[in-house]
């Protein structure tokens, strides 16, 4: 008997045993947390990584989430699934059964009142918008808040929504997946431009991220740039107008905000922040530095635009798009358009000559060419434009480049002459427009981009 008793206790050891490690390799199979977790902690979380590095929803993978979770009860997990449903709009492209789930989902885990906890939520970030907005009117600059847990109607607040015609409850389509793109890459998406048609926006997002929730808004702001450069900064009366509006107040108080040096100054005669550093700066008119200057246009754009218009601007808006997307990705920065002609300045004289490269890899898939002069040299920025010799070489080397082909100086030829994958080849030393003496070239052959 007592043998018998002891091989029953052993053997609801050794089941209770099996259960608890059966159970707890269920729960962590592949990496992931199966119950009484995140969403993100499921093997069957709904957004994937494709090939480009861009986050995409996956329906399928929701869909096994949903049946999980209607029998296997997790209130955080499953709120989390109902908030990623409603903010990619799964109801509309559900198959009928599939709809049935998530409705009974939906109501099994409160999606009601998830949608009201959210909005009660963003209720002080309405007010931050609104307050920002009303502080400067008619100044060309929209901001707008985005309930991103529905975003078929995710407009919530607006100010100075004129700007581009959006009102409250307009939608919007893939900025969810864009920010959660973003983040993946630990990247902010700030001073980023925008394209339509005539009209030209610098804007900013500012994603907003609930500690249970994850991403459920997105603050917004669309400054109109041709409004102000074209129509303000034209005409002195509209200019004088817009910074009154700008500078407008309601009252005047008496505080200060200023540090004790700032004050002591401020005190003493110091009228603004950058009263003194533009005293020291050749009268704040000019600023001269030496940069690398990349000059580069499209082969043939006039005659392009001769026989074939249409062509010839999805040619020009592809090139923008190239230039604007490999400046970022290798720290240029865009000096002046003009034209089919981009000039654009570097820190490195590798970012110079790979941005470069990328680009002619980039535009030989849109049957046309690109002609691109490097140099370095001194730059002045005055006001608004971009001048020196830096500027004027790198223009009268690009004119020497063939079709397809990147033309550098020699003191770019010096800092890249042991990359071998780069290839370069002397030309000759040439005599260019407008420069006194004889400037030796050299053309690259690259094999890969670093």
């Amino acid at each position: 008997m007592p043998e018998t008793l002891v091989l029953i206790i052993v053997a609801i050891l050794l089941s209770l045993g099996f259960f608890l490690v059966g159970g707890w390799f269920e729960k962590h199979r592949n990496g992931k947390q199966t119950s009484g977790g995140r969403i993100e902690e499921y093997p069957f979380y709904p957004f994937i990584k494709n090939k480009d590095g861009h986050i995409e929803f996956s329906i399928e993978l929701f869909n096994k989430a949903v049946v999980h979770f209607l029998t296997n009860k997790d209130q955080l997990a499953a709120q989390q699934l109902i908030i990623i449903g409603e903010q990619n709009l799964v109801r509309d492209f559900l198959a009928s059964a599939q709809l049935q789930n998530y409705k009974k989902l939906y109501n099994q885990y409160g999606g009601d009142n998830i949608m009201d906890d959210n909005n009660r939520f963003l209720e002080n970030f309405k007010r931050i918008v609104k307050l920002i907005g009303r502080s400067f009117p008619d100044t060309g600059m929209e901001i707008l808040l985005h309930n991103l847990v529905n975003p078929s109607k995710s407009i919530v607040v607006i100010e100075q929504g004129e700007v581009t015609g959006r009102k409250i409850e307009n939608g919007t389509t893939n900025l969810v997946l864009d920010l959660k793109t973003r983040k993946a890459l630990n990247q902010d998406k700030l001073n980023y431009e925008l394209n339509i048609g005539a009209r030209k926006f610098k804007c900013t997002t500012i994603p907003i991220f609930r500690p249970d929730f994850g991403l459920v808004g997105a603050i917004c702001i669309n400054v109109d740039v041709n409004f102000i450069r074209d129509y303000v900064a034209a005409d002195p009366s509209r200019l004088q107008a817009y910074f009154d509006n700008f500078l407008r107040t309601d009252c005047e108080l008496d505080e200060n905000i200023l540090s004790k040096d700032e004050f002591r100054q401020a005190l003493e005669g110091k009228k603004h922040f950058m009263d003194n550093p533009i005293l020291q700066r050749s009268g704040g008119k000019e600023k001269r530095e030496i940069q690398v200057i990349m000059f580069s246009d499209i082969v043939n754009y006039t005659g392009l635009m001769g026989s074939d218009e249409t062509r010839a601007l999805q040619i020009l808006n592809h090139n923008r798009e190239i230039h604007i997307e490999s400046l970022r990705q290798y720290h240029g920065r865009l000096l002046k358009e003009m034209g089919d002609g981009i000039l654009a300045s570097f820190k490195s004289v590798s970012d110079a000559v790979n941005c470069a490269v990328r680009l002619q890899q980039q535009i030989a898939s849109q049957d046309c060419q690109l002609r691109i002069g490097i140099h370095m040299g001194e730059v002045i920025s005055s006001g608004h434009d971009i001048v020196g010799d830096g500027v004027n070489i790198a223009s009268r080397i690009q004119a020497q480049a063939d079709p397809g082909s990147i033309v550098i100086s020699e003191i770019i030829y010096q800092n890249i002459k042991n990359k071998r994958e780069l290839q370069p080849v002397f030309l000759g030393e040439r005599k260019l427009r407008h420069v006194e003496a004889e400037v030796k070239l050299f053309q690259l052959n690259p094999l890969v981009v670093d």
